[in-house]
């Protein structure tokens, strides 16, 4: 009797198609193109997660820079100045505090003046 290797073929193309679903026109349903479609797409995702991370450092800085302009200092200065006073926040942490505690970002931003003097 001839054996075929059917059932574990077809697991395979339902789940690379499974992959595919949301994709426009022969990008969903034509095997050879949802494979060359799901590489690229993946290469994407891969490269975007870094530059998503990069844009969020950049936004946070910007609101740091923006509450130290407020307050007088250069955002430069400020960071050194943190770095002289022994604290250890990161910008993330840095921007939440100044948007949504200003009370507890001016008393880390006299720390950080005092230990630049």
């Amino acid at each position: 009797m001839r054996t075929t290797n059917g059932h574990a073929r077809n697991k395979s193309k339902k789940r690379i198609f499974k992959r595919a679903k949301g994709f426009w026109g022969g990008r969903r349903k034509l095997l050879r193109t949802v494979k060359e479609t799901l590489l690229r797409a993946g290469r994407y995702a891969y490269r975007d997660r870094r530059v998503k991370r990069r844009n969020f450092r950049e936004l946070w800085i910007i609101r740091i820079s923006a509450a130290c302009a407020e307050r007088g200092l250069r955002y430069s200065l400020f960071i050194n100045g943190l770095k002289k006073a022994n604290i250890t926040l990161d910008r993330k942490s840095l921007s939440e505090i100044a948007i949504h505690d200003p009370p507890a970002f001016d008393a880390i931003f006299q720390e950080a003046k005092a230990a630049l003097a």
